[in-house]
């Protein structure tokens, strides 16, 4: 790959990580008049349309390969599940340390392309992520009460299925078109957590919606385009080309869209425990990213 090709697949990755960053921020203010089961089904129904018009307008079709039908079962697990739990976590947690967690994903993601796709773990890289995770160590027990403890789980919970997908993803992708391969798996996921939404609503009738703002539906829909449509098309762009622990490794960007976006526009705060954590995680997992860049390019010079 010519080092414009690589820049170029690096920009879509820096892409998906901005949009998940200010649409966390943006997923918070929906939240706070409506409530996270039912507001997944309502960001995915919005992506889908989106995705669909593009579709229809670039004149795509849909290869239902056996290669095809196991990529969109992928969607259940994410966005489906995985999202369903990040949105019960970032309910009881603030935005900030939302994406703070998901900074862990690039470490999760090595450890499962080491182990399903040969991907080989260096010294560097291990001493790097055991300093990511002292990093995780002082965000997470600075955070005390019950409630923020369950939600940190929850968030974990939905990184750990993001993880899992994108090493999926990396080894399922062929000749698919991006945007069709995102629209059935997120009309799967879409199927996946209307149906929950409905089991849940029949468990618990208190779950129903009250009166919602037209500021928390425009946050939904926003969040919708920005979560799902523009961020797993930019994601699933660079992991073509790229490898997924180095792909993965883009991710560590989402926290400092994240935090500034959450600072400017939700007032939030993390504390200084919490600061220097935000900078360990930071720190271990760009050392990460610079020892396998360094990797790939003794590669190409042999």
């Amino acid at each position: 790959m010519s080092a414009f090709s690589r820049h170029r697949y690096s920009l879509s990755l820096v892409g998906a990580a901005g949009c998940w960053g200010v649409a966390t921020v943006v997923s918070k203010r929906a939240l706070d008049e409506i409530p996270p089961l039912t507001l997944l089904p309502v960001q995915l129904a919005v992506s889908v349309l989106v995705l669909g018009v593009l579709v229809r307008a670039q004149g795509l079709s849909i290869n239902w390969s056996p290669d095809m039908r196991r990529l969109a079962a992928l969607g259940v697990l994410n966005p489906g599940v995985s999202y369903s739990l990040g949105l019960i976590g970032l309910s009881l947690i603030t935005a900030s340390l939302a994406v703070l967690l998901w900074a862990v994903e690039p470490l999760i993601i090595m450890i499962l392309a080491w182990w399903l796709l040969d991907d080989r773990l260096t010294t560097p890289v291990v001493t790097a992520s055991i300093v990511a995770w002292g990093g995780v160590v002082l965000v997470v027990f600075e955070s005390g009460s019950r409630g923020q403890l369950t939600g940190i789980a929850l968030t974990l919970a939905g990184v750990v299925a993001c993880a899992v997908y994108t090493v999926a993803v990396r080894k399922l992708m062929g000749n698919d078109s991006t945007l069709t391969v995102i629209l059935v798996q997120q009309t799967c996921a879409l199927a996946f957590s209307l149906s929950v939404l409905v089991v849940a609503n029949l468990l618990s009738p208190s779950l129903a919606m009250r009166q919602v703002s037209a500021a928390a539906w425009a946050s939904a829909g926003l969040s919708g385009v920005l979560y799902y449509a523009l961020a797993y098309w930019f994601y699933l762009t660079g992991l073509r080309r790229i490898p997924a622990g180095v792909a993965g490794s883009f991710i560590n960007l989402i926290p400092i869209f994240g935090i500034a976006t959450g600072h400017l526009f939700l007032h939030e705060r993390l504390t200084s425990r919490q600061w220097i954590g935000a900078v360990v995680i930071v720190a271990g997992v760009g050392a990460i990213l610079a020892s396998d860049s360094q990797r790939l390019e003794a590669r190409a010079s042999q």
